[in-house]
């Protein structure tokens, strides 16, 4: 397989970072993408094998800046073949129950939650076919199994992540004839920096037993699914959303 240039947003650390890795070490060229990490970018950037890899920002939740942050990363590659749609918060502004919430933190959680997970996603796909609409190309987004099982103390990012996976099927559809394949994957707990408080003690131990494993996904086990989605050979899983989460939720 030859390079390819391969953006990856909210690569600095976690699963993204694991992301950035598994293509670099591919042979891919990589665009790490981050809003306020810019040590820990230009540190992965330093560790990628290979050549040809570039740092970028922006606020996800920024339009205009994702935009720009899109065409940097295209413009320091020397094009755009894949994107991965990894940026996402999760309880930022701090998730508060519905029956407690006041109605403006309610109107501000769903506000902040959908602009950087639902918005900011959308307007990277726009802006990432702009260079792919020649040649075609791959985009993966990042979900959950939030999406399907309901998040009751998170419930902006359930809904969030399950208008990503809608999204990302109608955008099969839209740009399969253009050679473009759209995929996602559905993670469950993942063991990164974002997730280490919830891992602590005695719910972690109940995290962990939600799967018959008896534990919680590694950053490289997603990443490998991820990869595979954006090679050739799984241009026919366009429209897919592969549950990465262990068997702790099942659907049919």
């Amino acid at each position: 397989m030859t390079s390819r240039a391969v953006l990856v947003t909210g690569a600095s650390r976690g699963l993204g970072r694991a992301v950035a890795k598994r293509f670099a070490a591919g042979g891919d060229r990589v665009a790490v993408h981050h809003r306020d990490t810019a040590a820990l970018a230009a540190q992965l950037v330093e560790e990628l094998p290979g050549d040809g890899h570039v740092v970028v920002r922006a606020d996800m939740a920024d339009p205009p800046a994702v935009r720009a942050m899109v065409d940097a990363a295209a413009d320091g590659l020397g094009g755009l073949d894949v994107l991965v749609n990894n940026a996402g918060i999760y309880g930022s502004p701090p998730a508060v129950p519905v029956l407690e919430a006041g109605y403006e933190q309610w109107r501000e959680m769903w506000r902040h939650t959908f602009d950087v997970n639902l918005f900011g996603a959308a307007n990277a796909c726009w802006a990432a076919v702009q260079h792919m609409r020649a040649g075609g190309g791959r985009i993966i987004n990042v979900s959950s199994r939030g999406a399907f099982r309901g998040e009751p103390e998170q419930p902006a990012y359930g809904a969030s992540k399950a208008a990503m996976n809608a999204m990302a099927q109608s955008l099969a559809v839209a740009l399969a004839p253009l050679g473009i394949a759209v995929a996602s994957v559905a993670p469950g707990f993942i063991e990164t920096d974002m997730t280490n408080e919830h891992l602590k003690a005695e719910r972690g131990a109940a995290i962990r037993a939600q799967s018959p494993y008896n534990r919680v996904a590694q950053p490289d086990e997603v990443a490998a699914a991820v990869h595979w989605l954006a090679t050739p050979e799984a241009e026919w899983a366009t429209g897919a959303i592969i549950d990465m989460n262990g068997a702790s939720y099942l659907r049919t």
